[in-house]
């Protein structure tokens, strides 16, 4: 999935939300509920360009078929170290149509859930805006 990690690396949210499927669903490491949806996703992961500091991607595990991913990185949320990894499926055009986002350790996904709520109301906007 080097096209995702290239776009996230330079924070390109534009570029990130071009490789998502309009039926893509995300799974937070912090919320139980999964948020479905191009729009949601893509103000989710502007969110996290924001809230995120030092992110670096340092390691890229990949299916043999070519369809799910792993990438795993490090972050910093305030002064909480993060290691995480993103988890993505890719539909048969290659774009993201699943989005799985883990987190370590518990300190880390608080901190993350707090920056992230603090996030949220412009999230929503966001992605209203989007789907409009």
């Amino acid at each position: 999935m080097r096209a995702f990690r290239e776009a996230v690396e330079a924070g390109d949210a534009d570029a990130m939300e071009t490789l998502l499927a309009e039926d893509v669903v995300f799974t937070s490491p912090v919320v139980f509920k999964p948020y479905a949806g191009k729009a949601i996703t893509a103000a989710i992961l502007r969110g996290v360009v924001r809230v995120f500091e030092d992110f670096r991607y340092v390691r890229e595990i990949n299916d043999p078929d070519g369809r799910d991913h792993a990438l795993v990185f490090t972050a910093r949320v305030g002064d909480r170290e993060i290691t995480g990894c993103d988890f993505l499926r890719v539909n048969e055009e290659g774009l993201i149509d699943d989005f799985m986002v883990m987190v370590r350790p518990l300190s880390g996904a608080q901190a993350l859930a707090e920056a992230m709520g603090a996030q949220f109301d412009r999230i929503e906007q966001e992605a209203r805006l989007r789907s409009a």
